[in-house]
């Protein structure tokens, strides 16, 4: 960890805090919430070792990057964006892809957006969602999971100060720990319910990057992260021009069993019906794998890090 070196990059009107190590093609790692860029740090390490450059930055709004007051300046064109710059700055023309969660979902919009500066995408837990004109996807979120959803919670105003009064730590472990793949529901007196059971860290996770992480989300709060959520709407409205398009560059899709994005309502169908595949034509291979839960590349690093590796290595 310690040959892992940062740095901070201006890209996009902002200051993004980056880490990398290695030499060779570079492969660029995505983070989801409430997560950083050390989600990555066993694939970091493996893949560098392998003679790739690994690249991880905290994306806007989160860890040491730079975080827009507005919740309007987190949509994916913000954040593809920032993407964009940063291999600009970093003079890389194309990178092999990888992302986990709402990094999965920029991912997604960075294949669809600019193609051509990937040469391959491994992405986890979240499919590709073609964009539906007739139904903004809050609506969705509303009429299928009601308003206790964590995603509709997400959306009140305020609700940031309602989530810093639970004890970050155990926040945090209450997330990375769940294995419960029913879709989350949230009171809405959230931090006066919240009472998880006392936990144990498995021996995936240890109390140092449980540390690691309760200290960044203590310094900035969880505003950052909702932002995104807050924009689901405002993407739906802006990328009413991509309506109907695929995904080409070649993919492979990594999820758990166990993770509650593949127990979403017509997800499995989805993935296994052949419906994932007609929206994503580059995709080659689905993986899912038993018994793990939604912080997949954390909770089977070496798995993770050789089903990246055996994909990456054939472009």
């Amino acid at each position: 960890m310690e040959n892992i070196q940062h740095k901070n990059v201006s890209v996009n009107g902002i200051n993004m805090h980056v880490a990398e190590i290695g030499d060779g093609p570079a492969v660029l790692f995505l983070h989801g919430f409430p997560e950083l860029w050390y989600t990555w740090r066993h694939q970091m390490l493996f893949i560098s070792s392998k003679g790739y450059r690994a690249i991880a930055p905290d994306l806007r709004g989160f860890g040491d990057t730079e975080a827009p007051p507005s919740s309007t300046s987190y949509t994916v064109l913000h954040v593809v964006g920032d993407l964009v710059c940063l291999l600009d700055s970093l003079g890389l023309d194309k990178v092999y892809l990888v992302g986990h969660d709402w990094g999965a979902i920029i991912s997604w919009y960075m294949c669809l957006f600019r193609p051509h500066r990937i040469k391959a995408l491994v992405n986890m837990s979240v499919v590709y969602t073609p964009r539906n004109p007739s139904v903004k996807p809050m609506d969705h979120f509303r009429r299928t999971f009601g308003d206790d959803f964590y995603i509709c919670r997400f959306q009140e105003v305020g609700w940031e100060e309602e989530f810093i009064k639970v004890d970050t730590k155990r926040q945090l472990a209450a997330t990375y720990l769940n294995r419960n793949p029913s879709a989350p529901k949230l009171p809405k007196d959230y931090a006066k319910h919240f009472n998880p059971p006392p936990y144990t860290l498995p021996s995936w996770f240890t109390d140092q990057d449980l540390e690691y992480f309760s200290s960044k989300y203590r310094a900035t709060g969880f505003r950052g992260g909702f932002n995104y959520y807050r924009c689901f709407d405002l993407n739906w409205e802006l990328c009413g021009a991509w309506t109907g398009s695929k995904i080409s560059v070649p993919v492979k899709f990594i999820v758990g069993d166990l993770d509650l994005t593949y127990s979403f309502p017509g997800t499995k169908e989805y993935i296994h019906g052949g419906g994932f595949k007609n929206m994503v034509p580059g995709l080659e291979e689905v993986v899912v794998m038993e018994g793990v839960a939604h912080f997949i590349n954390q909770e089977k690093p070496q798995e993770i890090n050789h089903h990246i590796l055996d994909f990456i290595s054939k472009y």
